[in-house]
């Protein structure tokens, strides 16, 4: 496997962790979750930062959101598509801000990616309506 093919499936396995997660906390009861006496980076206040954030947020809502239908593979490819929405927004983001050429790359190569499997998933759901 090239590193390139190793840093996708990567972020890949890290967004999805992410929508697991943000999906279980968006089920939950956040008037108790105060953080304003947390200690927070200065780096969560640049514009990046803040882009990655709401990227992550978009996803979070839709996926908590989501109503399930009781077949794994309609539910599957339902959430996918947020998922993969939000790995497409935060690549925009690091392009917009970001520098290293190896990541920029990688950015331009999950966007592609993203959207094609996007593409599929929309089609796939179209094909199998839920009963």
């Amino acid at each position: 496997m090239t590193s390139q093919r190793k840093l996708v499936a990567l972020s890949a396995a890290l967004l999805l962790g992410a929508g697991i997660a943000g999906a279980a906390l968006a089920q939950t009861d956040h008037s108790t979750h105060d953080m304003s006496g947390m200690a927070m980076s200065n780096g969560a206040e640049t514009p990046a930062a803040k882009g990655y954030m709401k990227a992550m947020d978009t996803m979070h809502q839709a996926m908590g959101s989501m109503e399930y239908t009781g077949d794994p593979d309609i539910d599957f490819a339902r959430g996918m598509i947020p998922h993969h929405q939000a790995a497409i927004d935060m690549a925009k983001v690091q392009l917009e801000y970001g520098k290293d050429p190896e990541i920029r790359k990688l950015s331009e190569d999950i966007i592609k990616a993203q959207e094609g499997e996007i593409k599929q998933l929309n089609e796939w759901l179209a094909a199998h309506p839920a009963k």
